[in-house]
């Protein structure tokens, strides 16, 4: 996983701000419509959390001393939610479909392995967490 091409790759994502959590949640909920009970009514706040999670997660990449205590209590904070590893899963590809769709030409094979690469990771240390209370 290439932490650099990863950081240069959301960097170009994230310019394109709240349309990015729109298109995120539009596409988990199209392919997962009883998700859309999980969240509030109202998701600007939950958009907003969205991007600066990923922001976090993103410049910390490469820092497992910060990376790994903020994304266990992610993941405790989303076992408290109910979720599940068939959430993460279905979340990972919404993720990796919002990124592709926002890298447009600059998205490669490389980059969607180092994505997918990240997400497992990201998803095994929050599942595991949540797991452990």
């Amino acid at each position: 996983m290439d932490a650099q091409r990863l950081k240069d790759n959301f960097a170009q994502v994230a310019d394109h701000g709240m349309e990015v959590a729109d298109y995120f949640y539009a596409d988990l909920f199209q392919g997962n419509p009883g998700y859309r009970s999980l969240f509030p009514a109202s998701m600007a706040r939950q958009q907003k959390v969205l991007l600066e999670a990923l922001a976090q997660i993103v410049a910390w990449v490469d820092n497992t001393e910060e990376l790994v205590p903020y994304l266990q209590q992610l993941g405790r904070r989303h076992q408290g939610f109910g979720i599940t590893a068939e959430h993460y899963a279905e979340v990972g590809g919404s993720l990796i479909a919002t990124l592709r769709y926002f890298s447009g030409d600059s998205w490669s094979p490389e980059l969607e392995k180092d994505w997918a690469a990240a997400y497992g990771v990201v998803s095994e240390v929050m599942l595991t967490a949540g797991s452990e209370g």
